[in-house]
């Protein structure tokens, strides 16, 4: 590996390890076994090197989300049955110990004092939503057009964002992904007017 690659794994391993605001650079160039000049050269700077670090940590997880259980193709996409299928492999990665989602909240609270950061970030939560859109509707992601990003991938942000605050801050009453379900036929329901 390259120095480029050297500072991504060693900011990786960084943040599961201390987070964003504890992260500094000396630590990055410790674990990376580079040098300072070495961030800016190739990233320009260590907020930037820590985010397309947590994006590539995030990513990694996009296997997790199709679950080790039944097949997602035993469902219908776009069924109840697959929003609770796939809902309950998210929420699985959220339970784990150390899980990287608690880096998002520490982003979300510092977001405002990092611009560069909050906007590098932005952009890979929107296209964040449009890799959750074919695991819960079926299709190729690269199908996927803007306007179903911008309306169903933002809903479907929303809500993880949400289950990522609750699941992080008290997991003791964190909704699982039956109680997500049926949360989901209640609005169904009084949307279709078959509420009872």
């Amino acid at each position: 590996m390259g120095h480029r690659e050297d500072l991504l794994e060693g900011a990786k391993r960084c943040l599961l390890e201390k987070g964003f605001a504890r992260t500094t650079a000396r630590d990055i160039v410790k674990e990376s076994g580079t040098n300072l000049a070495s961030i800016g050269y190739h990233y320009g700077s260590k907020d930037v090197l820590l985010a397309q670090a947590y994006i590539e940590l995030i990513e990694g997880m996009g296997g997790a989300f199709e679950g080790e259980g039944p097949a997602l193709d035993d469902t219908e996409p776009g069924s109840v049955e697959r929003f609770q299928q796939v809902w309950s492999n998210i929420i699985g990665t959220m339970r784990e110990p150390g899980s990287i989602w608690r880096l998002s909240m520490e982003v979300l609270v510092m977001g405002d004092r990092m611009p560069e950061l909050r906007d590098h970030l932005g952009r890979a939560q929107r296209e964040a939503g449009r890799g959750i859109i074919p695991l819960l509707m079926g299709g190729r992601e690269e199908d996927v057009t803007d306007e179903k990003t911008d309306t169903l991938g933002t809903f479907y942000v929303t809500l993880m964002t949400g289950l990522i605050a609750r699941w992080t801050f008290d997991p003791k009453s964190a909704p699982d992904a039956d109680a997500l379900t049926e949360g989901l036929r209640r609005v169904i329901e009084a949307a279709t007017g078959d509420a009872p």
